[in-house]
């Protein structure tokens, strides 16, 4: 198993996840206190390098943990127990870099960028929702079914202008709307209470006198707040000024999109119905304070937000 993991080691790093042996070494080292175990008289444990080779394979192609065992010659039981092992390392380590601004010159540079990137002043952020598909869970009915007609659990992100996750919730079972999400999360409670530290609503130039309030940039399955826009509803007339709104709104909007199709380009377990139970599904997908489970890896960081920044 050991000559098979080394040979893998750059297929799985370098062509999966397009990664260099720096960052595989750096996971490493932050990870093995918690996923080293003990070795015994019976037989070796299984190495951390192993462990996080195998798990990051499986993140990066979805393949069944049957397929792993083949693969790696690593048994089936054992790889169920330490990939969400894994998964949970990573996020205690790594959580910190997945953040919103925490001061009103951070959120201001956010605006500034959706403003010179995508033309959209005052825009602090995109929200949206993912579906991540499950097998359907025991009992569950039609807790999981969603509008698309098939089971999931929601990813809830909110992105900047270069398509970095600022916030991520995820957990929240599939028939539920965005912005049904949006109301169970930390972030809506935050919004409310204005505790964010979001600026104050002031004129988008020097010839306006009309206070605009800094939103994020949500489709129309958010309801229009003091800090969440929406576009015009109906059929917009063509050349008229909502028209020309929902053009530039749709495009600096789309930014969470492209963060969600880049996310599921790298980590194509997303783009598999996960043959796991709603808990463990958040695990691998993506923890908050108040323990959702999420996977927010320095894989994740690295990929969202250096390296494929736009």
């Amino acid at each position: 198993m050991r000559a098979i993991l080394e040979e893998e080691l750059d297929n799985t790093v370098i062509n999966f996840m397009r990664l260099v042996r720096e960052d595989f070494a750096y996971l490493l080292t932050v990870i093995t206190p918690r996923i080293r175990r003990q070795d015994t008289y019976m037989r070796d444990a299984i190495t951390p390098k192993d462990k996080l080779i195998i798990t990051l394979r499986f993140l990066a192609s979805g393949d069944s943990y049957k397929s792993l065992e083949y693969a790696y010659r690593v048994s089936e039981q054992s790889i169920s127990l330490f990939i969400p092992e894994v998964c949970n390392s990573l996020l205690i380590y790594l959580r910190k870099y997945v953040k919103l601004p925490s001061t009103q010159q951070e959120w201001l540079t956010v605006s500034d960028a959706f403003n010179a990137k995508w033309k959209f002043p005052h825009a602090i952020g995109a929200i949206d929702g993912k579906h991540v598909a499950i097998k359907a869970p025991a009992k569950s009915g039609t807790e999981y079914y969603n509008y698309k007609q098939f089971f999931s659990i929601m990813l809830l992100a909110v992105a900047d202008a270069d398509c970095n996750f600022m916030f991520v919730d995820v957990g929240c079972k599939g028939r539920i709307s965005d912005s049904g999400i949006l109301r169970t999360s930390r972030l809506y409670g935050m919004l409310e209470r204005k505790e964010l530290n979001i600026p104050e609503a002031e004129p988008l130039n020097q010839n306006s006198s009309i206070r605009v309030p800094y939103m994020l940039l949500g489709d129309k399955a958010f309801a229009l707040t003091d800090y969440c826009m929406r576009p015009f509803g109906g059929v917009t007339e063509s050349g008229s000024i909502e028209r020309l709104f929902n053009e530039r709104h749709s495009l600096a909007r789309r930014v969470v999109e492209m963060a969600f199709g880049i996310l599921s380009a790298r980590f194509r377990v997303l783009r598999k119905t996960m043959e796991l139970n709603p808990e463990m599904a958040s695990l691998i997908t993506n923890p908050d304070d108040s323990g959702r489970l999420q996977l927010r890896a320095e894989l994740v960081i690295r990929i969202l937000s250096e390296s494929l920044s736009y």
